[in-house]
């Protein structure tokens, strides 16, 4: 098994927003290693619909992952701001890679 990444500290992200967040793709991450086994193990037609519905889940759970970074990176940023302008200039960069990635 993996050594466990050291989570740093600074002001992007909280240690526990980090913490949650790694949670989060650990699980997703074992979700794609399902994924590939039920690929390497298909056999029969019906297994496809199997293989897309964990895809489905996959993709649904890497998604919400990014929502949680947005949400998160939003909470941090304009609470650590130093001042109303800094809050929203964090808030429209922010919202620019809402519009960019989502």
């Amino acid at each position: 098994m993996a050594e466990p990444l050291k989570i740093v500290e600074g002001r992007a992200l909280t240690a526990q927003q980090k913490k949650d967040l790694l949670n989060r793709l650990a699980r997703v991450e074992g979700q794609l290693r399902g994924v590939q086994k039920l690929i390497a193990l298909a056999d029969a037609p019906s297994d496809c619909d199997a293989v897309a519905q964990q895809m489905a889940a996959a993709r649904k759970a890497l998604d919400r992952s990014f929502v949680q970074l947005l949400t998160a990176s939003i909470v941090t940023h304009t609470g650590n701001a130093a001042d109303p302008e800094e809050a929203k200039a964090a808030a429209a960069h922010l919202a620019a890679l809402l519009d960019k990635f989502a």
